[in-house]
């Protein structure tokens, strides 16, 4: 499975959905029983087939890097940002979930599949339905990524990035007639991917 070709971008690093607020602490898991990677990534996947959520809509963007199809790959280490956001699409409608209250990277991502068997379970007592449940969650459209707002190819060097950086900066500098707030995005992205492409843990500005 892969997400589609216009959300793929958002799996790694994390892409948290506007106006959802961040955990203020993390906490150990509540969780009776130890699960891994790809293990809560599966239950989740399979809690949203059983909505007749597309596969193909499906994107789990975290800071633990895909695999080839998309999807977070195991065996790595524990990123400093352990958030979890599912973005999908119900009945055409865009959704997404979020998760980042435990510290662990695997606990969110299962937290989410057991929200989504939560909200399964109220269609099968008869108390509303799917659509009802996921009213509130109707997704905001994911905002750019690093790459998109320096306008360069995910994975480009060093070099490419600051080039880059330089071109958007001559124009967006608050000297040149740009605005504060464009010149932070801008030079918060640079660091971002530099770090990156240097080897550093991803984390969200």
């Amino acid at each position: 499975m892969s997400g589609s070709d216009a959300m793929i971008d958002i799996s790694y690093p994390l892409h948290w959905p506007e106006g959802w607020l961040r955990a203020t602490h993390r906490e150990a898991p509540k969780f009776a029983k130890q699960r891994t990677l790809a293990q809560a990534r599966d239950l989740l996947l399979g809690e949203l087939r059983k909505l007749g959520v597309p596969a193909g809509s499906i994107v789990i963007s975290s800071n633990v890097q895909c695999r080839a199809d998309g999807l977070p790959r195991s065996g790595q280490a524990e990123p400093s940002d352990s958030g979890v956001a599912v973005y999908f699409k119900l009945s055409g409608k865009p959704q997404v979930l979020a998760c980042d209250k435990w510290r662990r990277t695997v606990d969110n991502l299962y937290a989410v599949a057991l929200h989504v068997n939560a909200i399964r379970g109220q269609e099968r007592w008869g108390v509303g339905t799917v659509e009802q449940a996921f009213r509130g969650y109707l997704a905001l459209p994911a905002p750019p990524s690093d790459w998109q707002i320096l306008g360069i190819s995910p994975g480009s060097a060093v070099d490419a990035i600051n080039r880059a950086f330089r071109e958007r900066a001559a124009s967006a500098h608050p000297d040149q007639g740009g605005d504060h707030h464009e010149m932070a995005r801008l030079t918060a992205a640079r660091a971002r991917l530099i770090n990156q492409a240097q080897g550093g843990a991803p984390h969200v500005g």
